[in-house]
Order: structure tokens, then C-alpha cells, then sequence
């Protein structure tokens, strides 16, 4: 859900800040950890990697990007070709014959390259779409060996037929030269790409993309974007701690077919890392606030309080703002189950492919909406081959956005509110879990209940769902609105499940 700033009066309705267990005792966190020291030198879990040869050929590995100039950054031009049958482009070049919309010179020469081609029985090549960085492009495509004289083409523009309504008419134009050309585009953006487009297809330097490769019935998220309009402005970090830890810090980019999504996930290594040892990881859902939390988090190592772990956040390419709603709830909450999909069978396994990884010992973080998608991991959990996660935190979960009229999918609330028939599958939750929240949000986001469950009354009643079948989890309320916290928290989290 949003960041709320505004001071709110604090509703509570628990008498303890604390409480732990399904008998109500009050322990420290310290005194219900579950976990021996990490064995790192234990062997490292195996997970069946079920990426399609697609989405792993699509995985790029390097260094970190997130604090580069993206005014320096170079930019990646892709092209899908289709094939044409010749006998439908003769036919399309008669239309525009007819309409007047080709030179007849140029008409002969296409007609006889097409008729040649209808002749020995071959289809026409011709570019289908052009991409910028993964954003669709909509300007004008050279012509093969264009040498940057007179630019002619057709376009189409709008205008009023004679019953009133708008009717869409295609047109001829030219321009003397690619720099008139650039004046008759709108926007910077568009220029600068059509520069991009234009340099690239004069030395082949674009990436040829397998036909198929974009589906336009169901695009990928952000297909649409402007490819100049970069979002690492919109991660909350203090730089200078992150450049201190630069160098230990991996960056993937991993596209997920079945969301249409390019994710980025940024792999941290402890102090020391050693490639030969297992390490559990701590993945943490939107990462363009919580990657800012990882310097601290890996500071505790450093400073001997805590054991050596993995710490990866999952967020978007940068071309993609994280804290936008409309993604947050789509993907963390609308599409909960694909999300858990991507992650416990592409990205997880991935992760131990390049990493020793201890999944027993390993932990699911989210917050909010993402606390939603984690109580969806939790208790889905048990329908997986893969198990990547012995371990979850639920933080402030958003239960009452699963009542959303606005949503574009069924949320299925009862399902959610019944842990997803865990518990009539199961006796038993062999998971460890933490259920933590502020103690001051409720009022942040009281116009939204609508009369269902606030967030902490969402939160003890699972607490008490989790305690009537599991002793082994850990609740509690920090002073705080929705999301202060959450720096605390972890610090605490670390220090305790991850002891040295």
C-alpha cells in the first residue's frame, strides 16, 4: 500500500507489544529462534530449474547498474523480422498505387522485387517491430541501405468525415533528409530513439530478435514505456553505503514469460563470501526500498552479530517505478500465484544453480501487499516441488486490499482468509514464521477497510489461525506507522534467526 507520513493517533487494541507462541507467553525473539549456527559447510539444496530455454537465455548477469549515470548508459536496439508471402505485398503495393501513395518509380522497383521473389517461391522479409531498451518504438524504420537523403513514407492521421465522425486516413509524406525528419517528431524522446534506430540498422548493430518473440495480444510490462524515462531515481538508498558494498553485489536481469515481466534481483554476498561454502539467503520483495536496507543488514555480518547469509531483493528494471501501485498490486497481489510460480521455479532454482543455497534454512520477506503475496507463499507452499523457503516474514499484510472492487481479477478473500486450506490439508505448519507490524498504522489506511479486518486485525487473527497448529512462530508489534519499522525489524531478524 502507499507510504504514509502523517502523524496518526495510535488505535490498539492488544494489551502487549509481544507475544509469542499459541499459549500467549511472553518471550524475546532471541529465545524463540529456531535455528542452530548455519552449517556452511553443508551441501547445498537442489531445486528443479523449470525456466524455458527462452527466459534463460533472456538472463543477464552483471555487475551493479543501480547508481550509473543513466544519461551515460548505452542503449540496446532489437528488431524482429516476419516473413511476408510476395503475392500479399504485390497486393499491398496496388492499394497504394491506387491511393496515390507511391512514387511510380518506387512502385516498379518493389513490384519487381516482390514479383521475383513470388516467382522462386520465397516470402518477403521485412521488419515487424522495433524495440529501444525493451520499449516498442514508433517511428519510421530506414529503408535497407538508407544514406540519408529523401525519407518517403506513409503514416496515418485522423480527420472528420462528412457524417461527423473521426475517420482514419493513410497519407504520404517525405522529407528531404533524417534531420527534417526529426522535426516532425514531437518529442525529445522520440528523436533520440529514432537517432538510436537509425545508427543502428546503418552499421547492424541491433540485436535480431526470434520471430514470435513478443506476443502484442499479451505484451510484456512496460513494452509501452519511454526508454529514456529511467526510475533508479525512485530507490530509496544512501549511495555512499551502497558504493561501499558495490562490489559485492550481483545484478540479474530475469524475464518471466508467464508475467510478462522483466524482473531485476540484486544478490548481495557476506563479508568473506566463500563460493565453497552453503549460505541460506534472504529474499525481499520490493526492492526499491527494501535494497536500501541490505548495506545494514550486511554491516551486522561484518561486525560479528551476525551469521553469514545470501541477501537478494527482487524489484523491476529501471525502467519501471516500483513504488507504483497499479504493479505492486497486480503483481504481488492479483497475480499472486504467478508470482510464486516465477519464483519457486525459475528464480529460486536459478539462484542455486550460481549459488550454494541452504532453502531449509532460507526466508521470504514482504510487506504490505507484498505481506499478502508471502501469507500466498506460505501456505501454497506444500503445492511445490521446489521448497526454496523454510522461513517467511509477513509484515503489515494488506488483507483488506483482497476486497478491492477496482480488481481485475477474482482475489478470492475466502480462500486467503482460510490460509488456502492449508490447515485442512495439513495438522500441522512445518514453516517458520514471522508475523510483525506497526502499532500506529491502523489509522493509515482506515478509508479502505470498508468494513473488513484493519491490518493488525488482519495480522492476530492470523496469529491465532498460525498458533491453534504451530508453536514455532514469532509476533510482534514495533512502535510504528505502516512501514517505519521495517529497518528495525530486520536488524532484529537477523540478529536473531541467523545467530553466530
Amino acid at each position: 500500500m502507499k507510504k504514509v507520513t502523517a502523524i496518526l493517533a495510535s488505535v490498539l487494541f492488544l494489551l502487549t507489544a509481544v507475544s509469542c507462541g499459541n499459549n500467549g507467553s511472553q518471550q524475546s525473539a532471541q529465545e524463540q529462534s529456531s535455528l542452530a549456527v548455519p552449517v556452511q559447510d553443508a551441501e547445498p539444496s537442489v531445486l528443479n530449474n523449470k525456466m524455458t530455454d527462452s527466459e534463460r537465455s533472456r538472463v543477464d548477469k552483471h555487475a551493479l547498474t543501480l547508481l550509473d549515470d543513466p544519461s551515460k548508459q548505452e542503449h540496446q536496439v532489437s528488431i524482429e523480422l516476419t516473413h511476408c508471402p510476395a503475392e500479399e505485398q504485390l497486393q499491398y503495393l496496388d492499394q497504394l498505387k491506387e491511393q496515390g501513395l507511391v512514387e511510380p518509380e518506387e512502385y516498379e522497383e518493389l513490384y519487381a522485387q516482390a514479383k521475383k521473389l513470388l516467382d522462386e517461391g520465397k516470402e518477403l522479409e521485412i521488419v515487424k517491430y522495433v524495440l529501444v531498451d525493451g520499449c516498442y518504438y514508433c517511428g519510421l524504420t530506414p529503408p535497407e541501405d538508407y544514406d540519408g537523403g529523401e525519407l518517403r513514407f506513409t503514416t496515418s492521421i485522423m480527420e472528420t468525415g462528412e457524417d461527423g465522425e473521426p475517420v482514419e486516413k493513410t497519407v504520404a509524406k517525405s522529407c528531404a533528409n533524417f534531420e527534417e525528419y526529426l522535426d516532425t517528431l514531437e518529442t525529445e524522446s522520440l528523436k533520440k530513439q529514432a537517432r538510436l534506430v537509425f545508427a543502428a540498422f546503418a552499421d547492424h548493430s541491433y540485436t535480431l530478435l526470434p520471430e514470435g518473440y513478443i506476443d502484442f495480444e499479451n505484451p510484456p510490462v512496460g513494452l509501452w514505456n519511454d526508454p529514456f524515462d529511467d526510475k533508479r531515481s525512485t530507490w530509496e538508498l544512501d549511495r555512499e553505503a551502497v558504493q561501499a558494498i558495490a562490489d559485492s553485489i550481483d545484478e540479474y536481469s530475469i524475464y518471466d514469460a508467464e508475467m510478462q515481466v522483466e524482473f531485476l534481483v540484486h544478490v548481495t554476498r557476506p563479508p568473506e563470501y566463500d563460493p565453497a561454502k552453503t549460505y541460506p539467503v534472504i529474499l525481499l520483495t520490493d526492492a526499491v526500498w527494501r535494497f536500501g536496507n541490505v548495506p545494514a543488514m550486511r554491516q551486522l555480518i561484518a561486525d560479528g552479530k551476525a551469521a553469514p547469509v545470501l541477501i537478494a531483493t527482487l524489484g523491476y528494471n529501471y525502467r519501471m517505478d516500483g513504488t507504483n501501485e497499479y504493479y505492486r498490486f497486480t503483481h504481488l497481489v492479483e497475480q499472486r500465484d504467478q508470482l510464486l510460480d516465477f519464483i519457486t521455479d525459475n528464480l529460486m532454482p536459478y539462484l542455486c544453480e550460481n549459488y550454494r543455497i541452504d532453502c531449509e534454512n532460507s526466508t521470504l520477506f514482504g510487506h504490505s501487499d507484498g505481506g499478502v503475496f508471502a501469507h500466498n507463499a506460505l501456505f501454497n507452499s506444500d503445492r511445490y516441488e521446489n521448497q526454496p523457503f523454510g522461513r517467511y516474514i509477513i509484515g503489515s499484510p494488506a488483507f483488506f486490499g483482497l476486497y478491492d472492487e477496482d480488481a481485475q481479477v477474482n482475489l478470492r478473500p475466502d480462500e486467503a482468509l482460510n490460509d488456502y486450506g492449508y490447515f485442512d490439508r495439513h495438522e500441522t505448519l512445518d514453516k517458520r514464521v514471522w508475523l510483525c507490524g506497526g502499532s500506529q498504522e491502523d489509522p493509515d489506511y482506515e478509508d479502505l477497510y470498508r468494513g473488513h479486518d484493519t491490518t493488525l486485525e488482519g495480522l492476530v487473527h492470523l496469529r491465532d489461525r498460525i498458533g491453534a497448529h504451530s508453536k514455532d512462530y514469532f509476533y510482534k508489534l514495533y512502535e510504528s506507522h505502516h512501514y517505519q519499522y521495517i529497518p528495525e525489524m530486520l536488524t532484529e531478524y537477523l540478529k536473531t534467526e541467523y545467530p553466530v
